[in-house]
C-alpha cells in the first residue's frame, strides 16, 4: 500500500472505480483517498479499514470515475440555447447567431452565459471544459470564482469581435489574459483562430510563431463541413488542413475541432504532426455539418477527444449523452457494433480530453498523485439494474442526472445532486430576464 499521510482529507468508498489508467479496469470493493487536493491512494476495503480520515464518503451502488473533460464549447452561448434549431449551418449562423451576437453580447451576457453553462457542467460530472468565445477574461472569472478547471481560448478572427477591434488586439488581450493568470492551477489560456476561412495567412503566421514560442495551445474548428473544404479547393487549391499544414500550425500543440472530413493525406498529416481530434458528434448531426471518422482515427493512433460544442447547436451540455451518442454514431457509420466501445468512449471523455489540452500529469484518469477531480455515479436506480458492467451502463443506460457528487481539485461541487454554487435562484431568474429580451429581438428579425 502506498504511504499515506497520518489523516487524509477524504476516504471515498463506492462500488466501483473506474481509473481509465489502467485501460479497461473496473476496480470493485476498493477505496479512494485524498488529500489536499490530490489522489494520495487506491486500496482495498481492507486496506482502507486501517486509514484515519476527516471525512468518510460511503457510495454504494455508485461507480466513481475521472471528472469528465468537456474539450469544446462556447459556454455563454448557453443563453442562446433552442433560439434557431433545425437549420442549416450557415443559415443558423448568418440569420440567427451572428445577428443575435452583434446585438446581445457583452461582458454581462458572458459572465451569465459562462456562469449558466458552468452549472450545467458541474451538475453533470464535468470537472474541465475547453471554451472559445469572447471576453474569456470573463469567462475565466468565472470559472475561478465557481472553482471549475477550465482552457479558455481567446477568439482571433481578421475581422472585428466584441472585445477586440481586430486579430492584433484579440492576440495583445489574450497574451495579458494568460500573464495574469498563468500561474493558477486550474485556468490555462489558448490560441482560437476561429477556423480557417475567417483567418488569413499572416495572422495565421502570427499565432503559429507566438503559439511555438510561449508553448501554448491551439483551438480551432477544422474540416468541419464538406462545403468548407471544397470551398479551400476552389478558392486556393488546397485543403484546409493542407494550408495549416504549410504554416505550420500542425503540431501536438493543436485542438482540431470536429473534422468531419478526413482523406487519406488529412489523416497521415493528423498522425504524422500529433493533432488531437476533438469529436462533437451531437453538433454536428444536429447541424448536418458532417461525421467525424473517429474509429479510423483512433486505429490511426489520433488522439481523440470529446466536446458538446456550444448550448445554441446541441442543445446541452452532457457528456453521458455526448458519450452515448459518439458510440453509437461509431457503430451505425462503420457498421460495425466493436466501434468506439463503452471503455473508449470513456477513455475519449476524459483521458483523450486531458491529453488534447496538455494538462494530463493532472487530471484524466484517478491516479496516485494527479489532481482529484471525480464524478461519482448513482447506478443503484431501476433502469440500470442488473448492473453486469458498470461502464456499460455508464455509457447507455445514464445521463447527467445520474451523477450524484462532483469533486474539482478535491473541492466538493455537487453533493447528493445538489450544486454546492451560490446564488443558483439568482442565476435561474436572469436567465429568464435575458431570454426574453433575446427572443423577442429574434422574431422581430425573422
Amino acid at each position: 500500500m502506498t504511504s499515506l499521510p497520518d489523516r487524509i482529507d477524504l476516504l471515498i468508498l463506492p462500488s466501483w472505480i473506474v481509473p481509465v489508467i489502467p485501460r479497461a479496469t473496473v476496480l470493485e470493493n476498493h477505496a479512494l483517498a485524498i488529500d489536499q487536493g490530490r489522489i494520495v491512494g487506491i486500496l482495498t476495503r481492507s486496506q482502507a479499514a486501517h486509514v484515519q480520515a476527516r471525512e468518510v464518503r460511503e457510495l454504494p451502488g455508485q461507480v466513481v470515475i475521472p471528472g469528465l473533460i468537456n474539450a469544446h464549447g462556447h459556454a455563454a452561448m448557453s443563453l442562446f440555447r433552442g433560439l434557431a434549431d433545425d437549420l442549416p449551418l450557415m443559415t443558423w449562423l448568418q440569420e440567427h447567431i451572428w445577428p443575435a451576437e452583434a446585438r446581445w453580447v457583452s461582458e454581462d451576457f458572458v459572465r451569465l452565459g459562462t456562469r449558466l453553462a458552468i452549472a450545467e457542467m458541474l451538475r453533470g460530472g464535468t470537472t474541465c471544459f475547453a471554451d472559445m468565445y469572447f471576453y474569456p477574461d470573463v469567462a475565466a472569472d468565472a470559472a475561478l470564482e465557481a472553482g471549475m478547471r477550465a482552457q479558455l481560448a481567446f477568439p482571433v478572427i481578421d475581422n472585428p469581435i466584441p472585445g477586440a477591434r481586430d486579430s492584433t488586439e484579440a492576440i495583445s488581450r489574450g497574451l495579458k489574459l494568460r500573464d495574469e493568470i498563468r500561474h493558477n492551477p486550474l485556468i490555462s489560456v489558448a490560441f482560437g483562430p476561429h477556423s480557417p476561412y475567417t483567418v488569413g495567412d499572416a495572422t495565421l503566421a502570427n499565432v503559429r510563431m507566438l503559439a511555438d514560442e510561449l508553448e501554448m495551445p491551439v483551438h480551432m474548428h477544422v474540416h468541419e463541413t464538406a462545403g468548407e473544404v471544397s470551398d479551400a479547393l476552389k478558392l486556393a487549391g488546397q485543403r484546409p488542413l493542407q494550408r495549416l499544414h504549410a504554416l505550420g500550425l500542425l503540431t501536438p500543440r493543436l485542438q482540431a475541432v470536429h473534422m468531419t472530413q478526413v482523406n487519406d493525406e488529412d489523416l497521415q498529416l493528423l498522425v504524422e504532426n500529433g493533432v488531437s481530434v476533438i469529436h462533437c458528434p451531437e453538433s454536428n448531426m444536429k447541424l448536418a455539418s458532417g461525421i467525424c471518422p473517429i474509429q479510423r482515427l483512433i486505429e490511426a493512433g489520433v488522439n481523440v477527444a470529446l466536446g458538446t460544442d456550444g448550448a445554441a447547436s446541441n442543445n446541452d451540455l452532457d457528456m453521458f449523452g455526448e458519450m452515448r451518442t459518439a458510440s453509437l454514431l461509431a457503430k451505425s457509420s462503420t457498421g460495425s457494433p466493436t466501434a468506439l466501445s463503452a471503455h473508449q468512449a470513456l477513455h475519449m471523455a476524459t483521458l483523450g480530453g486531458a491529453q488534447a489540452l496538455g494538462i494530463a500529469s493532472e487530471t484524466g484518469s484517478i491516479e496516485v498523485g494527479k489532481m482529484a477531480d471525480i464524478t461519482a455515479v448513482d447506478l443503484s436506480g431501476l433502469v440500470h439494474q442488473p448492473v453486469y458492467h458498470p461502464v456499460s451502463q455508464l455509457l447507455y443506460t445514464c445521463n447527467a442526472n445520474q451523477v450524484s457528487h462532483v469533486w474539482v481539485a478535491g473541492r466538493e461541487k455537487v453533493r447528493a445532486g445538489q450544486l454546492m454554487l451560490p446564488d443558483q435562484d439568482g442565476l435561474l431568474e436572469a436567465v429568464s430576464q435575458w431570454s426574453q429580451q433575446i427572443l423577442q429581438r429574434d422574431e422581430d428579425n425573422a
